[in-house]
């Protein structure tokens, strides 16, 4: 007998109608002869509405309060599908995050997952029933309540297949699978059958939004088997596993990421330890920076350009300007219309000619480049916004055209 975790983000849970169908892909599941445990998400946009909820009583509340708020959506979430499978008169029960066992550290609204006691779930798997958990959510070392982040919930569903050695971990959206490029705005964008860890970290990290990266990252620890499916249809999915096939793939997507900003820290003084400083007291911040680009310098002075989300941009200028008299820039500069476009491909790395391949496909279709990152496996660029769709089909059509 083998044991499938599944997970069903919101949109496949949206309404009544939705909730239906889901009860009847996992009962479907569960009558070929499998335990099935099953991560679900919130309803629709029932999160953004909690959260708007929140900003009418009070802007600041406490990340402890919000994750009190915030956990009831997935509980709604799985107090309805459980009734939906008992409904089609199947054994089932809802479990909430704790009940379950997960148990996470103290960081509430981006939690990270530090066990799972199995007990609970191994015992109702033993009664054969369908176990139905609310993801997204945990209990920390003081009993409160913890959300895990933007895509918790990929993250609690690879966490229960990694702690219960599940067969598979399906993970089902509102797409079919993983493209080789946005299929709204490539139309020439076709579905990969499967894809390696490595690879799919990458697409993740740089705006793939398929599954989330800290999923990503924790099967590839637990070697767990990931399908990602469309729960509106029965077509097969993308498999995500250790070693891909296609290994004539140079490049296996191109991915393009609004969520950034740039700033350019003009006339720095030109000494050791100046990138340090900049750059340590922003970290100290708990902000993240991703591409960075310094000037050589005159001797005097030099320019540091970098990335933040787009989401830090104010947090960052604010830091900046607090600071202004320690960094001594002549100027700041910044813009959040910019965009990312990258091209990821574990092929890449034992040929050359790629990153010049996309230089001359971005040249061809009249995109300047403003910053430009590389990895083993990738190669990144900052373009302005307004170029970026054009952009990726430009790459795409470079690299991956049938």
């Amino acid at each position: 007998m083998k044991l499938v975790v599944q997970k069903y983000g919101g949109t496949s849970v949206k309404d009544a109608e939705r909730v239906m169908n889901v009860a009847r892909r996992i009962t479907d599941t569960y009558k070929a002869g499998n335990n099935v445990v099953v991560a679900v998400s919130a309803q629709g946009d029932t999160t953004d509405e909690l959260i708007e909820k929140a900003k009418e009583i009070n802007p600041d509340a406490s990340k402890r309060e919000m994750d009190m708020l915030l956990s009831t959506g997935e509980q709604i979430s799985i107090s309805l599908l459980a009734m939906a499978i008992e409904k089609l008169g199947y054994p089932v029960i809802s479990l909430t995050g704790w009940q379950a066992g997960f148990r996470t550290d103290t960081k509430y609204t981006n939690a990270r997952i530090k066990t799972i006691d199995t007990e609970r779930l191994q015992a109702e798997l033993d009664r054969r029933r369908i176990v139905i958990v609310a993801g997204f959510q945990g209990l920390n070392k003081y009993d409160d309540i913890t959300t895990l982040g933007r895509g918790g919930s990929d993250t609690s569903a690879v966490a229960l297949a990694a702690a219960l050695h599940a067969d598979v971990c399906e993970i089902y959206t509102d797409v079919d699978g993983v493209y080789t490029a946005d299929p709204r705005i490539c139309k020439s964008a076709y579905k990969l059958e499967e894809i390696s860890y490595d690879e799919m970290l990458e697409l993740a990290s740089l705006g793939a939004n398929v599954l989330h990266n800290r999923s990503v990252e924790m099967a590839k620890k637990y070697n767990v088997k990931l399908s990602v499916r469309s729960s509106l249809n029965n077509n097969e999915g993308t498999y995500v596993k250790e070693v891909s096939q296609v290994e004539k793939m140079l490049v296996r997507g191109v991915t393009r990421d609004n969520d950034v900003a740039r700033i350019s820290l003009c006339g720095v003084e030109d000494t050791p330890g100046k990138a340090f400083q900049v750059f340590g007291m922003v970290a100290k911040a708990g902000i993240s920076v991703d591409l960075i680009i310094q000037s050589i310098g005159d001797g005097k002075t030099k320019d540091i350009s970098f990335t933040v989300a787009e989401g830090d941009l104010d947090a960052t200028l604010a830091l900046l300007e607090e600071n202004k008299g320690i960094i001594n820039a002549r100027e700041i500069k910044w813009s959040n219309e910019v965009s990312k476009v990258s091209i990821v491909g574990a092929g890449m790395v034992n040929n050359t000619g790629v990153a010049s391949g996309m230089f001359e496909a971005l040249s061809n279709a009249h995109v300047n480049i403003n910053m430009i990152a590389t990895s083993e496996i990738k190669v990144s660029v900052l373009v302005a916004r307004k170029d970026a769709e054009r952009a990726v089909n430009a790459i795409h059509d470079k690299f991956l055209s049938k």
